[in-house]
C-alpha cells in the first residue's frame, strides 16, 4: 500500500515557506536599519574629526605646533599676530575648575540626599524641579552672571573686574549641578539595599552608611557623571562669552577677564575673517584641541570606571 502525503500539510507548508521568507526579510531590514543607527555616531565622530584635522594641516605649515603649544601671547586678529595657545587653555582650565568646586560638592551632596535621606514622595517633585536648571538656556546664566552674580562678588572684591573668570565659573558651577546630581543619585539607587542593611545592622548610622558604604559602592556611576560635568564646563560657550570677557590673558587670578576656547570660537565664527586665511583655520586648531582635551577626560574616565568596577 503506497503512502499518500496529507495535502493540508503540503499546502500549510507551501503557504508557510513565502512567509518565513517574508518575515526574514523583514528582520534583515530592521537589523540594517539598527546597525546604521548605532553606526551613525562613530561615523559623525570620525568625520567630525577628519574635518578638524584636515582643516588645521594649513594652519601649522604656517605656525609650529612648539609655538601653538606653548607660546604665551594669542593675538591671531592683530596685525603682528601671536598663536601661543596657553592663554585659551588657561582660561578654560579656570573657569572649569571654579565650575567643578561648586557642582561637585553640591551635586553629591544633593545626590545623598535624595537618594538616602529625603521621602520618597518629596524626591518625585524636588528631583524634577532640580532637573528644571538643565532646560534653561545658557545665555540666561550668561546674563545671570553678568548683571546680577558680577555687582553680588563686587561689594566682596572691590577690584573686581566688570568681566571676570570668577563669576563665569561660579554660575557654570550651578548649571552643571543637575547633571552630577542627577546621575549620581541614579547610581547611588542602584547600590544594592543590602549593603545598606548591612551596615546598619553593624552599628553605621544612616549618614556613615551613605558616605563609606553607598558612595564607594556608586563611585563607577558617579564617575561618570563628574566627567559628565567636566566635559559640560569644558565646553560652555555663552557663560563664558557674556561674563568671562574675551581678552586672552594668561593668568591665574581669577578676579580678571580671560577668554576660553569656546569663546574664542564664537569671536571668530562671526564672519568677518576671509575662508582660508590662518585667522579662520584657527576656528579647526582650537576645536581640535578641545576635542582632544575631553576625548582624554573620557578615557580617563573609563579607565577609572574599569577600575573600580574590578575592585568591585
Amino acid at each position: 500500500m503506497t503512502h499518500q502525503p496529507d495535502l493540508r500539510l503540503r499546502s500549510f507548508t507551501s503557504v508557510a515557506h513565502p512567509v518565513r521568507r517574508m518575515r526574514r526579510f523583514r528582520e534583515a531590514i530592521i537589523e540594517s536599519f539598527l546597525f546604521l543607527c548605532a553606526a551613525s555616531s562613530i561615523i559623525i565622530t570620525v568625520g567630525i574629526v577628519g574635518t578638524l584635522i584636515i582643516e588645521s594641516f594649513p594652519f601649522f605649515k604656517q605656525v609650529s605646533l612648539k609655538e601653538f603649544l606653548t607660546g604665551t601671547e594669542w593675538t591671531p586678529l592683530f596685525s603682528d599676530a601671536k598663536f601661543g595657545v596657553l592663554p585659551l587653555l588657561c582660561g578654560t582650565f579656570l573657569t572649569t575648575l571654579i565650575a567643578l568646586l561648586v557642582a561637585v560638592p553640591l551635586g553629591t551632596i544633593l545626590a545623598v540626599y535624595l537618594s538616602e535621606f529625603v521621602d520618597p514622595r518629596v524626591r518625585e517633585v524636588l528631583k524634577p524641579c532640580l532637573e528644571l536648571l538643565a532646560a534653561v538656556p545658557t545665555v540666561v546664566f550668561g546674563y545671570f552672571a553678568l548683571l546680577f552674580v558680577t555687582p553680588l562678588l563686587q561689594k566682596f572684591f572691590p577690584a573686581l573686574s566688570g568681566f571676570n573668570v570668577l563669576g563665569a565659573g561660579l554660575v557654570m558651577g550651578i548649571m552643571i549641578i543637575p547633571y552630577i546630581c542627577s546621575l549620581s543619585e541614579d547610581a547611588m539607587r542602584s547600590v544594592p539595599d543590602h549593603m545598606r542593611e548591612a551596615s546598619m545592622a553593624l552599628g553605621a548610622s544612616r549618614f556613615q552608611t551613605a558616605f563609606r558604604v553607598v558612595i564607594p559602592g556608586a563611585f563607577s556611576g558617579m564617575t561618570s557623571a563628574f566627567v559628565l560635568g567636566i566635559s559640560r564646563a569644558f565646553g560652555e560657550t555663552m557663560v563664558v562669552a557674556i561674563a568671562a570677557g574675551m581678552q586672552p590673558n594668561f593668568t591665574a587670578n581669577v578676579l580678571e577677564p580671560a577668554e576660553t576656547i569656546t569663546a574664542y570660537i564664537v569671536q571668530v565664527s562671526m564672519g568677518d575673517l576671509p575662508h582660508g586665511s590662518i585667522g579662520y583655520q584657527t576656528i579647526y586648531v582650537v576645536g581640535l584641541l578641545l576635542f582632544c582635551v575631553t576625548f582624554s577626560f573620557n578615557v580617563l574616565a573609563l579607565f577609572l570606571r574599569k577600575r573600580f568596577v574590578e575592585k568591585e
